[in-house]
């Protein structure tokens, strides 16, 4: 069973519609999220679930936003592993305008939702700027900016909790989904890659490097971060990309 697909509907999923785009919520979504919090207070706990339901939603609205940019419909569904964007096929086979994604149309496609989460956080820290706040960043790995925490003049615990949250998640877990390990985005984009300057071998190469990407980023879950939930996820991932390999694709 490969992860990152959609599951099947249940008489609990959330079913609403933003920006004319339906969205999906299936229950085992809200279980995971809760699953990630549980070191988490019982006044965190709440506020972490709905800061992870925002930040997976508003990635892959950016998503949905690019289909739509190519004429394309789609849906989000947001399940255990995380989110997916579905396109749905024109009733003709061909998008409903003139542009087509083409290879670098792809690439946009699959980095729409990083984007869409690094630009909710730019701005954010813009809020918390113009408010007379700050914003307090750590170095991951001595390299990587991430916000810390924010001190904001009003709100009180709970809304600096709430805006730390948005930032660290929007920020940290875009940069993990960038990475090239299939069927993340930075996957999608290291293949559309490999496949562009070696159409013959260029599969094979970036799974490939699915599997060294994310059993290096399992280590690193554990070992660095000491996150069983990231290890469990890109041991499986790089696993998947294996089974890829020799299934031959």
């Amino acid at each position: 069973m490969y992860l990152f697909q959609s599951p099947p509907f249940t008489n609990y999923d959330l079913r609403f519609t933003l920006a004319g785009i339906p969205v999906r919520v299936h229950p085992l979504f809200w279980l995971v999220a809760v699953f990630l919090g549980a070191s988490s207070d019982l006044l965190q706990l709440p506020i972490w679930v709905l800061v992870v339901f925002l930040s997976i939603l508003i990635h892959e609205l950016g998503h949905a936003l690019a289909f739509r940019y190519y004429g394309q419909r789609s849906q989000i569904v947001l399940h255990f592993a995380g989110g997916l964007t579905i396109p749905e096929p024109s009733p003709w086979g061909v998008a409903t305008t003139s542009r087509s994604p083409g290879s670098l149309g792809q690439m946009f496609l699959s980095l729409a939702g990083p984007l869409a989460g690094f630009t909710f956080a730019a701005l954010v820290v813009a809020g918390v700027t113009i408010s007379g706040g700050l914003v307090l960043t750590n170095w991951l790995f001595g390299f990587i900016p991430l916000p810390l925490t924010t001190i904001l003049p009003y709100g009180g615990r709970i809304l600096n909790l709430l805006v730390s949250m948005l930032l660290w998640v929007n920020v940290f877990w875009g940069l993990i989904n960038l990475m090239p390990v299939f069927p993340l985005d930075g996957g999608n984009v290291a293949r559309s890659l490999f496949v562009h300057y070696d159409p013959v071998d260029g599969m094979r190469k970036s799974l490939w490097l699915s599997v060294v990407a994310g059993g290096l980023l399992a280590l690193v879950g554990l070992i660095a971060l000491r996150s069983v939930y990231m290890a469990i996820l890109f041991g499986l991932l790089a696993f998947q990309s294996y089974q890829a390999i020799q299934g031959r694709y």
